[in-house]
């Protein structure tokens, strides 16, 4: 059994092209629960982030809601993102998933979180509000 506590407040999925330029200023003074993840690739620039914070000139997907494993995990321990995915898969709740040192995140879909946190309780998660 995983805990998994619910961020508040929705999150934005975004694209930037690739040689954009990326400025961090709208991430200053995160609040304690608020999380960004950066990731560069030859393909672009993904970023995921409160949608209120999301960049101006990127391609945005709004409205999911972001879902943090209690943590911190141990960087050797496996399973953890397949004893979640897995039931919302089976619960046909797609999913956007990434990992920090300390512990993995999940979105789901905002119109879809009662479905999510159903399908992580039944699978005998707790899903902290």
């Amino acid at each position: 059994m995983l805990d998994v506590a619910l961020l508040p407040g929705e999150y934005a999925v975004c694209r930037l092209a690739a040689g954009s330029t990326l400025v961090a200023a709208g991430w200053d003074g995160l609040a304690g629960d608020e999380v960004v993840t950066v990731s560069w690739s030859a393909d672009g620039i993904s970023v995921i982030c409160p949608s209120a914070r999301a960049p101006r000139d990127a391609a945005v997907e709004t409205d999911w809601r972001c879902l943090r494993v209690a943590g911190p995990l141990e960087i050797a321990v496996t399973g953890t993102l397949a004893a979640l995915v897995g039931p919302l898969a089976d619960a046909r709740v797609n999913v956007v998933a990434f990992s920090t040192y300390d512990t993995d995140y999940l979105l789901v879909p905002a119109v879809r979180l009662t479905e999510a946190t159903a399908a992580l309780e039944r699978a005998g998660h707790r899903v902290l509000r």
